[in-house]
């Protein structure tokens, strides 16, 4: 009998390897990448410190402090003083960065309708929900000691 929840993984991975691909695309359309479309995407609505913004994003504070950076130097962000810590700036988007955004995620929302056009919207929220179910028993596991943290 195969283990079901391997393949399970292994068609997340493909998934999220065929997203990605996607999303790279979809960015490079505004001469950005998805590593500037998260990092844009995670301080649109409210301005984060270079630190809090790679723990929303589960990657490390090098590569977002990178691209940080580089959204800076294109005016698609700013760094403004933050009032509860003088060494840790917030990361704001520039009205430019904001219009960026907005062509990036308009792009990908007519992507996602295209591609989702014949799998009904329940399919989806189940397969959703099946998903949160699987991160909050893995975040529970991690949590016990029965599987060492990620």
């Amino acid at each position: 009998m195969p283990d079901e929840m391997a393949l399970l993984v292994a068609d997340v991975y493909e998934t999220a390897g065929l997203l990605r691909r996607s999303g790279e695309a979809i960015a490079a359309t505004e001469g950005q990448t998805q590593a500037r479309w998260q990092v844009m995407s995670v301080v649109c609505e409210d301005s984060l410190t270079v630190a809090r913004a790679a723990r929303r994003l589960g990657i490390a504070r090098q590569g977002v402090q990178r691209v940080a950076n580089d959204l800076v130097r294109e005016n698609l962000a700013v760094f403004q003083p933050n009032p509860d810590h003088r060494g840790s700036p917030l990361l704001t988007l520039t009205a430019e960065g904001q219009r960026v955004l907005g062509t990036i995620t308009t792009r990908a929302a007519e992507v996602h309708r295209a591609l989702t056009a014949d799998i009904p919207v329940d399919e989806i929220v189940r397969a959703r929900t099946l998903l949160r179910r699987i991160i909050e028993q893995v975040h529970r596991h991690e949590a016990d000691g029965r599987i060492p943290p990620g």
